[in-house]
């Protein structure tokens, strides 16, 4: 472990964490708190992933959708106007729309095929944005002067990584530069993020094998085909055991750092609270 103790910890002149867990459960929000405070470099593989790895991939298809319509393809096609997605951390409806969600198409569904691309775009991109954080780490000390670094990853990190596998390079990589934090939520947190989902479901990433399982489940159970899927209907479907699937892949990886609970994060409201936190549980 990075920090072996907490003296270890204290002592440290150049803090990295690296936050992960369900979505909605305040990683971002603490890591805008540090940056506030000061001293702290928030690096977000969201916006990461939007902004560089799918970027490209949601420009293609803004332009795609443009090209329908006769006076934008004239514009685009003279070079009268351009197209970019507008990436926010704390945004990322352009590249939740680029995912989609299979089925229907009338419904805004996607065939399956093209859904399964989309997703291994997503993963590719993810991958990649979690192995740049070393890089990020020398930009954020070397070019703006900041000792301590956040890494703030996607909830679906736990997808890409064999969390039993003690020498899976992509976590022993990301071991090495900064402590794994696992905020953790409890079956209160997961009612709330199910019934917050239920409301307005976004289009997710999964691991390949998963979304092959359910979706078989899925048309099984409801003896539909493909095209006849309502899209948030299978996603709304899909989330609740995707939390569950999600679960004891993140507490496999809290083994190689430490454990807090959404409300021992939400508490720490300033930088002393939250180094005392994680000197805590060291």
């Amino acid at each position: 472990m990075l920090y072996p103790d907490a003296k270890s910890w204290n002592a440290a002149p150049h803090k990295s964490v690296m936050f992960f867990g369900m979505s909605g459960l305040g990683k971002t929000h603490v890591s805008k708190m540090l940056v506030q405070q000061g001293g702290w470099f928030h690096y977000s593989i969201d916006y990461r992933i939007g902004t560089s790895g799918m970027h490209g991939h949601i420009k293609d298809n803004l332009i795609k959708h443009a090209m329908r319509d006769p006076f934008l393809a004239e514009m685009l096609r003279a070079d009268a106007m351009y197209i970019e997605p507008n990436i926010h951390d704390h945004d990322l409806s352009a590249v939740a729309a680029y995912l989609g969600k299979p089925g229907n198409p009338t419904k805004g569904g996607l065939p399956m095929e093209d859904y399964k691309i989309r997703q291994s775009q997503f993963r590719e991109a993810e991958i990649t944005a979690l192995l740049d954080t070393q890089t990020f780490i020398a930009r954020a000390q070397n070019l703006y002067g900041y000792p301590h670094f956040i890494c703030d990853t996607g909830g679906s990190i736990c997808e890409w990584i064999d969390p039993e596998d003690e020498n899976d390079p992509l976590l022993a990589k990301l071991g090495e530069l900064c402590l794994p934090v696992w905020i953790k939520g409890d079956e209160a947190h997961s009612q709330e993020l199910i019934r917050r989902f239920d409301r307005a479901p976004k289009p997710m990433a999964y691991h390949p094998d998963f979304i092959a399982r359910v979706w078989a489940e899925y048309l099984d159970e409801n003896k539909l085909h493909a095209d006849d899927v309502d899209p948030d209907t299978f996603i709304r479907w899909t989330y609740a055991q995707a939390l569950a699937h999600r679960q004891p892949r993140y507490a496999a990886m809290a083994k190689s750092g430490v454990t807090v609970t959404a409300e021992e994060m939400h508490a720490a409201t300033d930088a002393e609270a939250f180094n005392a936190l994680i000197a805590s549980k060291l």
